[in-house]
């Protein structure tokens, strides 16, 4: 008779859609499930009910466990989009709905913030939970018992509510989750005094743990409804950017993760935060005590969906190969405001000149979110932060070949492509860690990252796009968006690869 094996699963609550996947500890991929998610938009809004959350990583669990055989869920965790936050009752239960990584309504809350001495950026989680507060909060109680009400509401972040689902009870915070609503790393401390200023109700923010901590098991209730069996361990998880971080296997100083989905994310390693008074790259700490340094933009993937044809993405990459470099320059944001590699709530996209055809617009598209992905690079060394470590790509957009040969050119370095490049196999690797079948985060994730392909820069190609990578700054620049020093710096470092030289 075989013997039992034992898989980690790994749970990513992403904007489009929930992923699960079950991983053994050496990287064999036992089962995936995926359940699609739908949001509310209208304009700056941004909104999903967290029992579409919930009911879809039921679905998306039970597709990953419902073919496994005689293997053993060692454990979970969860992993959610970085600055979502809801509040809360007593119960964990959801008072109203959630307030996406990217809504954009809180600008005025984020001022405030600023003035109180935090360093926060518009679309992070505190700025929503004082809107939240205000919306949903004691001004919209009627009746006597609404002080009481008041004093049970709780901020929660994305994956809280599902953990509480999972474990049955209210659970505490993870660090990772936590840092966009404030929380100090350094300190291990929320900052009270500047949340009293705000007017921030007591008891409204959660306690708070490291990543990889136990939180609870799943209850006999979430069993029955996800498939997980009763008793898994369930630990503490971090973002959905940290989650791909760990899956790409890049846990060692000097290397970096860039993560392509709805939109762009850049993180690395380093043993010392990485300072920057602009707030646009914070820093993340990582269960092993290192501190992983990096930013979110607001281009990525999700500008894409408006101009898919019929014959799918991968026709569109065939066609898009023949305009390299592009008649059009694009700066495609997803929605208005960048965050990542400048600070510009008012950033609005832009397509500059006439695209030959559609394909050729598709490929402007492309090629920049590759530039905008080499100005955050450039930004980074601009900080100091150390670059020579190797490269990895993640992310939905790591699905398309073409795109990631694109990407290496633009950015002239080698860069690794892992063969599952999901966030929940980070998920699945801190749960591994979590559960002590790990010494290291870095040992787990290396054991499960299995690289697919290796992909060395085509200088010729990389020469290409030195011309409008330049035109590119000097756009961003000129609208005032980015900083006059960091411009300067990246036309400096133009004919030059991204590996920190």
């Amino acid at each position: 008779m075989a013997e039992d094996r034992t898989a980690w699963l790994g749970i990513d609550l992403g904007t489009q859609s929930v992923r699960a996947l079950a991983v053994t500890v050496d990287g064999d991929v036992l089962g995936s499930g995926v359940a699609p998610l739908r949001g509310r938009r209208d304009g700056i809004r941004h909104e999903q009910g967290a029992g579409d959350w919930w009911g879809a990583m039921c679905t998306a669990s039970r597709a990953a466990l419902h073919s496994i055989d005689r293997v053993r869920i060692g454990g979970l965790a969860v992993c959610g989009t970085s600055g979502t936050v809801l509040l809360t009752d007593g119960e964990g239960r959801p008072v109203g709905p959630a307030l996406m990584y990217d809504d954009g309504r809180a600008a005025a809350e984020a001022g405030r913030a600023r003035e109180a001495g935090l360093l926060v950026q518009n679309g992070w989680g505190l700025p929503k939970a004082l809107w939240l507060v205000r919306e949903y909060g004691v001004a919209r109680q009627a009746g006597a018992d609404a002080a009481v009400r008041q004093a049970h509401v709780r901020l929660a972040h994305q994956p809280d509510v599902i953990v509480a689902r999972l474990t049955g009870h209210p659970v505490s915070t993870d660090s990772s989750h936590a840092l966009k609503t404030a929380y100090d790393l350094e300190h291990d401390t929320w900052p009270y005094a500047a949340f009293a200023e705000l007017g921030l109700p007591d008891g409204l923010l959660p306690d708070v743990v490291g990543p990889g901590t136990l939180l609870g098991e799943v209850c006999a209730a979430a069993a029955e409804r996800t498939g997980i069996p009763a008793g898994t361990p369930v630990i503490a998880g971090m973002t959905d950017g940290c989650a791909a971080q760990i899956a790409s296997g890049a846990l060692r100083e000097g290397s970096w993760n860039s993560v392509l989905g709805t939109t762009l994310v850049l993180k690395g390693v380093s043993s010392t935060p990485l300072r920057d008074g602009t707030g646009v790259v914070y820093n993340h700490r990582a269960p092993d005590g290192n501190w992983w340094p990096g930013g979110a933009s607001s281009v990525g993937a999700g500008v894409l969906a408006a101009h898919v044809p019929a014959a799918g993405p991968a026709a569109m990459d065939a066609r898009a190969a023949a305009f390299e470099p592009s008649g059009a320059l694009a700066y495609p944001l997803v929605s208005p405001g960048e965050r990542f590699p400048f600070l510009a709530p008012d950033a609005t996209a832009f397509v500059l000149g006439e695209p030959a055809s559609d394909a050729d617009l598709w490929a402007a598209l492309l090629q920049g979110v590759g530039l905008t992905e080499r100005l955050c690079l450039d930004y980074l060394h601009h900080l100091g932060a150390p670059l020579d470590g190797p490269l990895t790509f993640t992310g939905g957009a790591a699905r398309s070949p073409y795109w990631n040969r694109l990407r290496a050119d633009i950015l002239g370095r080698l860069v690794r492509v892992p063969e599952e490049t999901e966030p929940a196999l980070g998920m699945a690797a801190l749960a591994a860690y979590g559960t002590g079948a790990a010494r290291t985060l870095a040992d787990a994730a290396e054991a499960m990252v299995r690289i697919r392909t290796v992909l060395e820069p085509r200088p010729g190609r990389t020469a290409l796009f030195v011309d409008p990578y330049t035109r590119f700054v000097g756009e961003l620049e000129q609208r005032g968006w980015l900083p006059a020093s960091v411009a300067a710096h990246a036309r400096a470092r133009a004919n030059l690869d991204t590996a920190g030289s």
